[in-house]
């Protein structure tokens, strides 16, 4: 630490002492956020019965900002509620189904029925599921999902 500045060895000491710091960057641990690979995969997080909060997303600069927020949030309510990013350039067909114009946009994917009846099975390659579909409306902090958490009924901590 010898060869750090003094705003380096001030901001350091900030860190260390204050329990009130809420500066950036924060350790946050590996991101807990789980990238979107396909539909697959996106109805076996449904059949877990747990919400799922879904970014969908393009390469801007606000996305670079929900980005922040999206791991703060997802490391704070791990693992009660599940969050997934879609890449829409990657995935247009899972995006294009929400008809939006406007990206980067959140919805909640929720149905805790989804757990207890796994859905009725045709084929053994198709699977029928449904779930609610709540539109994100509220401050994109983690202030914003803990709010809206509570105004639907989320189990979002071992407290509630």
């Amino acid at each position: 630490m010898a060869g750090a500045s003094f705003f380096d060895r001030m901001v350091s000491q900030l860190r260390s002492t204050s329990k009130y710091y809420t500066g950036y960057p924060k350790d946050l641990g590996p991101s807990r956020i789980i990238p979107f690979t396909s539909e697959r995969q996106f109805v076996q997080l449904l059949h877990e019965g747990r919400p799922v909060v879904v970014a969908f997303t393009i390469k801007c600069t606000y996305t670079q900002h929900l980005d922040k927020v999206l791991e703060e949030a997802a490391a704070t309510f791990y693992p009660h509620i599940k969050f997934v990013r879609v890449e829409c350039p990657k995935y247009p067909g899972f995006c294009l189904t929400r008809q939006k114009t406007e990206y980067p946009f959140l919805e909640v994917f929720y149905n805790p029925e989804q757990a207890a009846n796994p859905g009725k099975i045709v084929d053994p390659s198709i699977t029928k599921y449904s779930a609610k579909v709540l539109p994100f409306n509220y401050d994109q902090s983690v202030y914003g999902f803990r709010e809206y958490f509570k105004k639907y009924g989320f189990k979002y901590s071992e407290a509630n």
